[in-house]
């Protein structure tokens, strides 16, 4: 390495058993800067979103046999690029010591003379059995756990596992990818002593929103298994420990889990929606059916900027208008001291949330969280007169515009954005929904409502033939309006129309078909 070459670093880092929550700090930290990335099937692929856009991802993943690349190949990938000076990352899901083959990739870099750091993760064995109920270890059932690889072939003449010592010497076994053997591993446990009623559990998928589990006995799990269609990659929970699933099954008792709801709102805005519906339990299918672009001229708003200190005020209908708004604000060399004097409405509480980012308190907020709503708020502040700009999309409903002018005020518009259809593949939405993989659809504006149905390209009986058997929910009146407007049906709606109060109705409506 000549003296003036970057020094690479390879940073071994176990992604965790799914949820890319998961993750240690330590670990995030590091994928923030990886200049190389070669990542395993189990590493969720979610955690790549914290790697920088111009890394290299290399997918290096095993699945049932098929291998996209050998070891070799991985091991040669890895020391090249490190040896190139690159700071490169090996993700592996779970923790890459234990069954990872972590060790084995290290070797390779120390065989090299290369640098190197190990960053653990949580183990799937210990996810699998938290995130199905089951406590490993509790000191009225049992204080030894091993963990076994299930993954040898029962065929060959000599088994690595010690079956006498670890069938009734251990209280808890976990068997990693041992589902094709299962047969071969219960008759083992049988066969050394174990008791055939021992309690077992299989978990799929652990800490993932499509996790699933099944419970049986050593004498009918692998039929059991059979019969469910588990699939791997999946671990099987020995031991009586397995009894406390039925009072600590927490993660699939949830609310909404199991449930497949699509989320239209932009990208931008989805991910408070989306994570409060996953946290009680949902599988969210992103499917944003508008963009933010700028309008087609900034002319009247730039107009309006010149002259911020002759209205008396400024409304707000939506958190894109403010974050639009005041990027235009900043672009004019201005900030939040170019409001002083004029009073500030927001539509909703969000809104008057987001406003308190840029260091502003909302003087109104309306008790019904609508346009009709905000404008009845400002006819009882006597506004005749009164100069008002109200910076919105390009295009949107005038009611508020309307209702203020026909009260004496003066109101001005500034188009700061505009809703336009996403590139969406509306073929493959379709797909989702006749195949019946979708169980609700969330809409938050009347622009969702109106773009997901041209995404679809369908309209009246074969709209509503498409959508049947999947629940609607609506965030407010207006939004409801444009679904019925469609010749769709409303099941939800909260009474306040907030993020939050419509997942509250969500999971409200999902207790009554309990």
């Amino acid at each position: 390495m000549s003296s003036t070459q970057k020094q690479g670093k390879a940073y071994l880092i176990g992604a965790g058993p799914g949820d890319p929550r998961l993750i240690t700090i330590r670990g995030r930290e590091i994928l923030e800067k990886a200049e190389v990335v070669i990542y395993d099937y189990l590493a969720g692929t979610k955690l790549l979103d914290y790697v920088p856009k111009g890394a290299e991802f290399i997918y290096a993943g095993k699945k049932g046999g098929d291998h996209t690349h050998t070891q070799d190949e991985i091991n040669t990938m890895l020391v090249d690029r490190v040896r190139s000076g690159k700071l490169v990352v090996r993700l592996k899901g779970g923790d890459p010591f234990i069954f990872g083959r972590g060790g084995e990739e290290l070797e390779e870099l120390v065989k090299a003379d290369l640098h190197f750091e190990a960053v653990p993760g949580v183990t799937s064995a210990s996810a699998a059995a938290t995130f199905a109920g089951v406590p490993i270890t509790h000191r009225d059932c049992t204080s030894s756990v091993a963990f076994i690889t299930g993954h040898e072939n029962p065929d060959k003449k000599e088994s690595r596992v010690a079956w006498d010592k670890i069938s009734t010497g251990v209280g808890t076994l976990v068997f990693y990818m041992g589902i094709k053997n299962l047969p071969s591993i219960t008759a083992n446990l049988i066969e050394h002593g174990r008791d055939p009623q021992t309690p077992v559990a299989v978990v799929r998928w652990a800490s993932r929103p499509n996790q699933r589990s099944v419970v049986g006995t050593l004498a009918d799990i692998a039929d059991i298994v059979k019969e469910q269609g588990i699939k791997p990659p999946a671990l099987t929970i020995v031991g009586d420990v397995v009894n406390y699933r039925e009072t600590l099954n927490w993660y699939e008792n949830r609310h909404l889990f199991g449930q497949r709801i699509i989320v239209t709102r932009t990208r931008e805005q989805a991910s408070e929606l989306v994570a409060l519906l996953e946290e009680n339990g949902a599988t969210c299918l992103e499917r944003p059916t508008i963009g933010i672009q700028p309008p087609d001229s900034w002319q009247q708003t730039d107009e309006a900027i010149g002259q911020l200190d002759t209205f008396d005020w400024l409304i707000f209908t939506s958190i894109h208008g403010i974050h639009c708004f005041f990027d235009r604000l900043f672009s004019r060399n201005l900030d939040a001291r170019a409001l002083k004097g004029c009073k500030i409405a927001a539509v909703g509480r969000v809104t008057a949330d987001c406003l308190r980012e840029y260091g502003l308190n909302a003087d109104l907020i309306p008790e019904k969280f609508t346009g009709e709503g905000l404008a009845a708020a400002l006819l009882d502040q006597s506004i005749k007169d009164k100069s008002i700009l109200i910076p919105r999309a390009q295009v949107a409903r005038d009611v508020l515009e309307k209702s203020l002018a026909s009260a004496g005020a003066k109101v001005f518009i500034a188009p700061v954005y505009q809703n336009v259809p996403p590139a969406a593949d509306g073929e493959a939405l379709r797909a989702e929904l006749e195949a019946g993989d979708v169980d609700m659809v969330t809409f938050t504006s009347s622009s969702t409502v109106t773009n997901f149905v041209g995404m679809l390209g369908m309209a009246g009986p074969a709209l509503q033939a498409l959508l049947a058997g999947v629940k609607i929910a609506a965030i407010g009146p207006i939004t409801a309006k444009t679904v019925v407007e469609h010749g769709l049906t409303v099941d939800i709606q909260p009474q306040t129309y907030t993020i939050v109060d419509l997942v509250h109705a969500i999971v409200d409506d999902s207790a009554k078909d309990v």
